[in-house]
């Protein structure tokens, strides 16, 4: 896993309750910690029944706490320490017993004490048989919470330690690690801005079951999502032919067409802030879509299909503006084989737009459904930055920093 900016260096306080789930609190504690985060674990008695705290310090490389760390004499009030300290704390599992101390402001271990402490966002998973769950005293706590401003992150649907299906499970890692990215991008530089992104590649029909499409996998549009959302921005990603899973937090639209594609960019960006157009849309599409399939009739088939220009998503989105003024920033992809700065170039002025990004589709190692890109960054006002190669998260990471820059 690559290190996340956002993580970079953030102090995260991790609590642990007894439940089942506990073992893949380990996991989210790997993640958060490769992601860049340092990570203090703190484990309620119950939890060490399940897991014990020497697999947290070999996963986070920080020694993991238990309730007997609250009368160290070695240290200055500890739970102060970490309540003041930490960016972020995240329980998980967060068990009924657990919601309803916190529910009821008791301190009576070490991770109730720091939680009280707290002055930072605090995440609660909670983890708990059906019927747990369910019951009017712990719905009663999660509102209670809920309303003090505690984020609670599920519970999912599924079977449970007891063999019963329904809510309680706790959420998986990843998915955890995704509500977290939406937490602490709120207190970011792009909180409250809304952003519309635009990935994949869009299917043209020919008949029922055939298309012209090309190569793109999506992979550099959900990576600016990914960054958006990381930075605090309200985002509509635009999706047309990719099977990437969202990024947490993001609202999807799914696409086909060029023309779908281009009712939903003016949708969308009509007031946003910004509109990142990463998509790679098909420039042409059969003049006449056929009702059904195209049998073949022998081995030879002489099949003539007449093709027309899809609709230009950029100029219209640049009509939309000069009528509208939104979106207020618009930045655009070029995707080439040759002649690379001189088309890039026309179209960045030739569509109005403030940022284009460029890129060499034909190198194995950037362009279509690669994790890597090389990319060149021309601006309106003349300048050119050329990036070398690196990961599509970075390259979304310099694209933002740009974006921020025209916003302000």
């Amino acid at each position: 896993m690559d290190m996340i900016p956002l993580f970079h260096n953030k102090h995260i306080v991790l609590g642990v309750c007894g439940g089942i789930a506990a073992y893949k609190t380990a996991d989210l504690a790997s993640k958060l910690t490769q992601a860049g985060a340092l990570v203090d674990c703190i484990l309620t008695e119950s939890a060490t029944k399940f897991i014990g705290p020497v697999t947290f310090a070999a996963v986070t490389g920080r020694a993991a706490l238990t309730d007997a760390d609250l009368w160290r004499t070695d240290a200055h009030v500890p739970h102060v320490q970490l309540g003041e300290s930490a960016d972020l704390t995240i329980i998980a599992p967060a068990t009924a017993n657990t919601l309803a101390k916190l529910a009821h402001g008791q301190a009576d271990n070490m991770l109730s004490v720091v939680a009280l402490a707290a002055r930072c966002p605090i995440i609660l998973v909670p983890a708990m048989d059906g019927g747990m769950w369910s019951n009017a005293a712990t719905q009663a706590n999660v509102e209670t919470l809920r309303q003090r401003g505690f984020n609670v992150c599920g519970p999912a649907m599924g079977r449970m330690a007891s063999g019963l299906v329904g809510a309680g499970r706790m959420e998986e890692p990843a998915d955890i690690l995704g509500f977290a990215r939406v937490v602490l991008g709120k207190r970011s530089a792009f909180s409250g801005q809304k952003i519309v992104v635009t990935a994949g590649g869009t299917h043209e029909a020919i008949d029922p079951v055939r298309f012209i499409g090309n190569r793109s996998s999506g992979k550099q549009g959900f990576a600016i999502a990914q960054a958006a959302i990381d930075r605090g921005a309200d985002v509509t990603l635009i999706v047309g032919a990719s099977a990437l899973p969202t990024p947490f937090g993001v609202t999807r639209i799914n696409v086909e067409s060029a023309q779908q594609m281009c009712e939903a960019v003016l949708a969308a960006s009509r007031e946003a802030d910004a509109l990142v157009m990463a998509a790679a849309v098909a420039d042409f599409q059969a003049a006449s879509q056929a009702d059904q399939k195209i049998k073949k009739t022998k081995d030879t088939v002489d099949l003539e299909v007449k093709l027309v220009r899809t609709p230009d998503i950029l100029q219209a989105v640049k009509e939309q503006r000069e009528k509208t003024s939104g979106p207020r920033v618009t930045i655009g992809f070029a995707a080439e084989t040759q002649n690379l700065l001189a088309n890039a170039t026309s179209k960045l002025h030739s569509k109005g737009l403030d940022l284009i990004i460029a890129n060499d589709v034909s190198a194995s190692d950037a362009g279509f459904a690669v994790d890597t890109n090389r990319v060149t960054l021309l601006d309106a006002g003349g300048g050119v930055e050329p990036l070398p190669i690196m990961s599509k998260a970075q390259v979304a990471e310099h694209v933002l920093n740009r974006l921020a820059a025209l916003l302000k």
